[in-house]
């Protein structure tokens, strides 16, 4: 059994295999977490899991999605992730957090009031993106990006790894998934450029290199880094699994120690063929050919699925996203079904 075998990165150590994947509550304000995050997170280590991630949580303010993104822009926000963060290391979890940037994706209300952009005079904000290309109908057009503020971004990108840091954090992942600020550079759907930034694969890879360069001057090396890539967005002539790939090969020699692998986001009306594991191949073959670990997410929802993933070798963790909040406590509940035996907290002894 592997699911629930402990698993080392650099000079951290997972207790099992199970992660729960960074889930956006929308529920912050102005950038900080609340009592609900306190609680989400912590039950899930409770739970059992060995890594807890927070959310995508932004880089700089333009840069959430909604305004009640979560975010690491301020030194403030330090303080109102540290409990959270003690609590889940409490627990006998590693804490992580998901740096991101909502590029032309920002500035929209949360999913249960439609996920409408929001007008600068309705309280939202002009997205960036490395081209001015809305994402859909309805999205506002973005201000493309000029070198100097490309720049920004990534020393933005520091700042916060720096802020996660010293808010206790162990793990670091960066989102350049799911149509995000990253993502958009590293697709030509979203990426018309015709600067160093744009065109060729070298360019359009340019910015989340620069961005992971600049985290690593502040995160330890005693510390791992992840990176989540959509490896394709299921569109011809955009990302697709070749390219995440090589990417993911040049992200290892820049000192990344695991691919979060996901998919799609880019671009809008794609047919994605959903079905349980429907992303596994994609961190198999990335594991295999770029010799990289790499985190298996998407329709995972039952032990034994999980056991044959890690057995099987197409993935070095599993990311549990939507499993994890209809039950908290799927890997205590999947210890049971695979016949292992995990302690429980003291408090919930008697129940075991």
């Amino acid at each position: 059994m592997k699911l629930h075998d402990p698993f080392r990165l650099r000079e951290v150590q997972l207790r099992n295999r199970i992660v729960v994947s960074p889930m956006c509550q929308y529920s912050a304000k102005d950038g900080h977490p609340q009592t609900w995050h306190l609680v989400h997170l912590g039950s899930r280590a409770v739970g059992g899991a060995g890594l807890v991630m927070a959310e995508a949580t932004a880089v700089e303010a333009r840069g959430r999605i909604s305004p009640s993104d979560t975010g690491i822009y301020e030194d403030s926000h330090i303080e109102s992730w540290r409990p959270i963060v003690e609590f889940i290391r409490s627990q006998g979890a590693l804490a992580g957090i998901q740096l991101a940037h909502a590029g032309r994706k920002a500035s929209v209300t949360p999913p249960w009031d439609g996920g409408k952009a929001i007008a600068p005079q309705n309280g939202g904000w002009v997205p960036v993106a490395p081209s001015a290309i809305a994402f859909g109908d309805g999205f506002a057009v973005p201000d493309a990006l000029g070198t100097k503020a490309i720049g920004d971004i990534a020393k933005a990108f520091r700042q916060a790894a720096a802020r996660a840091l010293s808010a206790g954090f162990e793990v670091l992942e960066l989102h350049a998934a799911h149509g995000y600020l990253l993502h958009e550079f590293l697709s030509p759907l979203c990426n018309t450029r015709a600067d160093e930034y744009g065109g060729a694969f070298e360019n359009r890879i340019r910015l989340t290199l620069q961005v992971v360069q600049a985290v690593r001057k502040v995160w330890p090396q005693r510390l791992p880094l992840f990176v989540r890539l959509s490896a394709t967005d299921w569109k011809e002539g955009g990302w697709d699994l070749e390219q995440a790939i090589e990417l993911s090969r040049k992200l290892k020699t820049f000192e990344v120690d695991l691919i979060d692998v996901s998919s799609g986001g880019a671009v809008p009306g794609v047919k994605i063929p959903l079905g349980p594991g429907y992303q596994v191949k994609f961190a198999e073959s990335i594991r295999k050919q770029a010799g990289i670990a790499t985190g298996a997410v998407g329709l995972i929802t039952e032990p034994a699925q999980a056991e044959t993933i890690l057995m099987g070798e197409q993935a070095d963790l599993i990311f549990l996203a939507r499993e994890m909040l209809r039950d908290p406590y799927w890997p205590r509940r999947a210890a049971n079904i695979l016949g292992e035996k995990i302690k429980p907290p003291v408090q919930y002894e008697r129940a075991w």
